[in-house]
């Protein structure tokens, strides 16, 4: 209670700083500078949550209709944005593949046929969580419900456990997968839920429009070529004791023996997931909005059964994203409005005229990686900075696609840093396989490769697909 109490004490300080002590620019009407007050007071709360993200939103939604100058109706218009529905259907069909024990199946299908060495076994789980990423936007599902499980049984197979015994095997998986996973969340629109909202935003602020086939193919070669490096590069500067783990690609074979033929279930949803994903890849024929196809994937699990009316309502993770996510929208939205953002990259741009944009943009970049050291949440991160990076950047001249998708990915990337970087990595963490020193210093080290890979490789990808 004690931290509720001053946690919200200090969110209210920070609206009345900015409300009423920090000068409002002439230019910005009083219910526009009280709404961008909300907005940083939101953000803050973001990032120490004194109360959880989702009742965090709804409460800032309620007040922006008595101090933003918006009507209720305007206030609660982001539960009617499709990208918010988008989002939540795929949270519906993820755990229909979690349920049905398909998104499982993957995984260990992977391992039996790559998993004959660590190196391997590392691969064999980052493909299978890049398949699932297709999908489920949620990281921590992924991790938590298929991926960390498989990690830990191939471990203990091998009598590596959390102490002494913790460098044969464990400490080298639990780095490698994890870092795997935070690249792979970069490489979708659905790689983790607040991947939509910078859409959204790069959408708002740089009137660079993003769906899920164009996130799909600017992730493809950078994500490619990280996903290869990495695990191998974690390999040789974290060498894992054992080397060779025919068991491990045994233990897959044993346990897919005892799974069985694919049920139906399985069937159909194999059937729907890749309905989904075709149209998605397909929007541009047929002029749907993405979410329309992913709406109709979680209907026709309902008509099936595959999915049930109980699963829905219990899918807490997905009631609370669009609760958070539906009201960042519309606040967002509403705070562009305000001529906030423009006024601010006009006054940054002026003061950094004299730079030209590419290294002006290699600077932010790096700026804006880094400062995840201070952010337990990619979300709070992407709230904090990426409006006001992307606005400066666009108006300093740098191409709106590549400021875009540069900032989206680099997001996700950043969550390998540390060991609250993003929902996984307390859940790999506290595990116990590896020393906290061990994993800052391999992130790091990550770190510096993703961002080589992506500045260099990325680049000319994202060059040679007319995205800039």
């Amino acid at each position: 209670m004690p931290k509720r109490i001053w946690g919200l004490g200090l969110l209210a300080a920070v609206y009345l700083l900015i409300a009423y002590v920090v000068p409002r620019p002439a230019s910005i009407e009083p219910a526009g500078w009280r709404l961008f007050a909300l907005f940083g007071a939101t953000v803050v709360g973001m990032i120490f949550q004194p109360i959880s993200g989702g009742a965090l939103v709804l409460i800032a939604i309620i007040l922006s209709s008595l101090v933003g100058g918006l009507t209720i109706q305007q206030a609660l218009a982001g539960y009617s944005d499709p990208t918010a529905w988008l989002v939540l259907a795929a949270f519906f069909i993820s755990r229909s593949l979690l349920n049905t024990g398909l998104a499982r199946r993957i995984a260990l299908y992977f391992v039996r046929l790559f998993g004959k060495t660590s190196l391997g076994v590392s691969y064999a789980l980052c493909c299978s969580d890049l398949v699932l990423a297709t999908i489920i936007p949620s990281n921590g599902a992924r991790s938590g419900g298929v991926i960390l499980p498989i990690v830990r049984g191939v471990a203990e197979l091998y009598g590596s456990k959390p102490g002494p015994t913790a460098p044969m095997i464990g400490s080298y998986l639990m780095t490698s997968v994890y870092q795997g996973i935070c690249i792979t969340s970069a490489m979708f629109l659905t790689g983790q839920a607040s991947n939509a909202l910078a859409a959204q935003m790069a959408a708002k602020i740089a009137g660079f429009e993003i769906d899920w086939f164009a996130w799909f193919r600017a992730g493809l070669l950078p994500g490619a070529a990280s996903l290869l490096l990495v695990p191998f590069l974690i390999s040789r500067i974290y060498k894992p004791t054992i080397q060779h783990t025919p068991e491990a690609a045994n233990f897959a074979r044993r346990q897919l023996a005892e799974m069985g033929k694919l049920s139906t279930s399985e069937w159909i949803l194999c059937v729907v997931f890749a309905g989904v994903c075709i149209g998605w890849s397909t929007t541009g024929l047929h002029r749907l909005d993405v979410a329309v196809p992913a709406l109709l994937g979680a209907a026709a699990l309902l008509v099936t059964g595959v999915l049930t009316w109980d699963d829905v309502r219990k899918e807490d993770a997905a009631w609370d994203m669009l609760i958070w996510y539906g009201g960042l929208i519309n606040l967002a939205k509403a705070l562009n409005a305000t001529g906030i953002p423009t006024l601010f990259a006009k006054t940054v741009g002026a003061s950094l005229a004299g730079l030209d944009w590419l290294p002006l943009l290699i600077v932010s970049l790096l700026v804006y990686f880094f400062a995840h050291y201070a952010f337990a949440s990619i979300t709070a991160h992407m709230l904090a900075m990426f409006p006001a990076f992307i606005a400066v950047l666009i108006a300093q001249g740098t191409p709106a696609g590549l400021a875009s998708f540069g900032f989206a990915m680099f997001t996700s990337l950043s969550a390998g840093l540390t060991n609250y970087g993003t929902t996984p990595s307390p859940m790999f963490f506290a595990q116990g396989y590896v020393e906290m020193k061990d994993w800052w210093r391999i992130g790091f080290v990550c770190a510096l490769v993703n961002l080589l890979i992506w500045t260099t490789v990325g680049f000319l990808w994202w060059k040679f697909l007319g995205i800039w």
